[in-house]
């Protein structure tokens, strides 16, 4: 991948987080291209990062490989559309990480023969702890499907589905996934003040739990279930404690947030391809 260079359309914060990555895993930062509208992004990028920077979208899909579309959803008609021409000319693979813009959008914007990577990376990126679904269409080749995976691995673990619908799925585990766990590190930390601890113990307290939990679920072979009854105490506080979320309905709970999450993704899906 070392080899190849890559543009990016859109400097935001995931683009950031994927050019860091990338960087700090090898990737020359001279084979690396970043255009947006903001000169002050464009500013930091060059001088923080040292990758070539440019106002001017075009520029940088006639210097590169492959293209990331990083821009806001309602922002990627437009830009892809104006990029139709030279992707089909220099048949650049392109990977798009705006959320709820289907393949068969790209496609009709892009031009039916584009290579065509959709994905779901989540905010944990930002910090080189994502987690990202893909998807290629048909046209994307064996070598296209590397080297998309291995941009997006640059900031987490990287996970192919078959069907581009599963990445609704995905959405609502990992993509909205963060603010689930942020969700109940906030309610914990409320109770525990409420229970005679200060603020910044509490906080302190509840994210090194959840940073140990994470940590011991990534490096254990056992389910979660598993874990969870192997600290478990029978008559102790984790059991009372488990009890009360179980006699409110826990499970159930976060199957209806889950199905929900899914189905806002592709409601929002239906939404753009009606547009």
């Amino acid at each position: 991948m070392h080899t190849q260079k890559i543009g990016f359309i859109g400097g935001g914060n995931m683009a950031t987080s994927l050019i860091s990555g990338l960087i700090a895993s090898g990737h020359p930062a001279e084979h690396i291209w970043v255009s947006d509208i903001s000169l002050d992004t464009l500013a930091l990028l060059a001088a923080n990062l040292h990758v070539n920077t440019t106002a001017d979208n075009n520029a940088v899909l006639t210097s590169v490989d492959v293209v990331v579309f990083a821009v806001k959803p309602q922002m990627l008609k437009s830009v892809a559309t104006a990029a139709a021409a030279t992707v089909q000319q220099k048949n650049l693979l392109v990977i798009s990480i705006a959320a709820g813009i289907s393949q068969k959008n790209l496609s009709y914007w892009l031009g039916d023969t584009s290579a065509i990577v959709r994905c779901m990376p989540n905010t944990p990126a930002l910090v080189l702890t994502g987690a990202t679904g893909l998807h290629a269409n048909d046209q994307v080749s064996a070598e296209q499907r590397d080297l998309a995976e291995s941009i997006l691995r640059a900031v987490g673990i990287t996970l192919w589905v078959d069907r581009e619908g599963q990445l609704d799925a995905v959405t609502a585990v990992s993509g909205s996934g963060p603010a689930y766990y942020f969700l109940l590190m906030e309610a914990m930390e409320k109770v525990a003040v409420d229970l005679g601890l200060t603020e910044a113990t509490a906080r302190l307290l509840v994210q090194q739990t959840a940073l140990g939990a994470a940590k011991i679920a990534l490096e254990s072979s056992e389910s979660p279930e598993q874990l969870r009854r192997r600290v478990t105490s029978p008559g102790g506080t984790t059991q009372r404690a488990i009890e009360v979320f179980e006699q409110g309905g826990f499970t159930g709970l976060v199957a209806r947030a889950l199905h929900a999450a899914r189905d806002r993704s592709i409601e929002m899906s239906q939404q753009s391809e009606n547009n």
